[in-house]
């Protein structure tokens, strides 16, 4: 059993991965935080140093790694994650992709108090944040809406992403 979380930042891929990987009891995974690890650098200052590309050839090299190691586990993977190299057909076949689709606004709300431990998006006004939001989601909804399975903010509760998960498993 594979699942990976995506959706854009704020969407609670972390927040909810670390409560399905204990409520399944199989391990979890964050991306970007297992990208660091192998790199000795944040997030932010791979992107400084070495680029976009070589953050997203990262990426899926970390991705494709612990996917071939694991035979369980949920990932939270990073927003544009699925967005890069058919990283999100890659998923589709190795496992299940779980999108927590969140409204512009909802990501909005939860981002405006989150800036100061985003990298980011940390220096931008708040109407920067919401035209970043929007224009990033936009770009990046193609990919999301090709999960596996859809979850709704309205609708992300632990139980409810178990039974989505399994249920549509089922079909």
């Amino acid at each position: 059993m594979k699942i990976y979380l995506i959706g854009f930042m704020g969407s609670g891929k972390t927040h909810w991965g670390k409560q399905l990987s204990q409520k399944l009891n199989i391990p979890f995974f964050d991306l970007d935080e297992e990208i660091v690890i192998e790199e000795g650098k944040s997030i932010t200052e791979i992107f400084a140093a070495l680029g976009e590309e070589y953050f997203r050839q990262k990426e899926k090299d970390v991705l494709y790694t612990i996917t071939e190691k694991h035979h369980s586990f949920v990932m939270a993977t990073g927003g544009g994650t699925p967005c890069f190299y058919n990283n999100i057909e890659y998923m589709n076949r190795k496992g299940t992709s779980v999108w927590f689709n969140c409204s512009v606004e909802c990501l909005f709300v939860r981002l405006v108090k989150e800036k100061e431990k985003r990298p980011l998006i940390r220096a931008l006004s708040d109407e920067e944040l919401r035209h970043f939001i929007i224009k990033k989601f936009g770009d990046r909804k193609i990919f999301y809406r090709q999960a596996s399975v859809v979850i709704n903010e309205d609708d992300i509760t632990l139980d409810n992403i178990v039974d989505t998960i399994f249920h549509d498993e089922e079909d």
